[in-house]
């Protein structure tokens, strides 16, 4: 995202530090994450230093501040799908591609996220793969699962 695009969305924030959280969200809507030179003109336009904008954008879970891979995993873990076993296939998709809920592998093919409900309930566990919900998924299912967005 080049720097005009940030100073607009600043711009409709009037340039506001307390507006630093819903900007860096409009930022990351537009950018897919948010980059350090992202977060450098944020903090030279709204003079605030650069720490209080970085831990804004790394506190929240909101943010992003590492690129999404190219296929982003969501696996529910909301109450239905945990009581059937959702933890253990998020641990078993994690050390398949080797990365942590949160993260993005090294060559940003995947993002694998833990997610506290996808609507699917009744079909847990439930996992979603770039928006397609794969549901009653067992431990059995990952691998094939996977290697299809591979």
């Amino acid at each position: 995202m080049d720097e005009a695009k940030i100073d607009q969305v600043i711009d409709k924030h009037h340039s506001k530090a307390g507006s630093l959280i819903q900007l860096l969200l409009d930022i990351q809507e537009e950018s897919g994450w948010l980059s350090k030179e992202i977060l450098e003109r944020v903090s030279e336009k709204l003079q605030v230093p650069l720490g209080l904008v970085q831990q804004t954008a790394t506190f929240y879970k909101a943010f992003r501040v590492v690129p999404k891979g190219q296929h982003v995993i969501n696996v529910c873990n909301g109450t239905a799908c945990h009581s059937r076993g959702a933890q253990h296939v998020l641990d078993k998709i994690g050390d398949l591609i080797g990365i942590k809920p949160g993260e993005t592998n090294v060559n940003h093919s995947f993002s694998l996220e833990s997610r506290n409900c996808l609507g699917h309930c009744a079909l847990g566990p439930v996992v979603e793969i770039d928006g397609k919900a794969h549901s009653i998924i067992t431990l059995d299912e990952v691998n094939d699962v996977i290697k299809k967005y591979e």
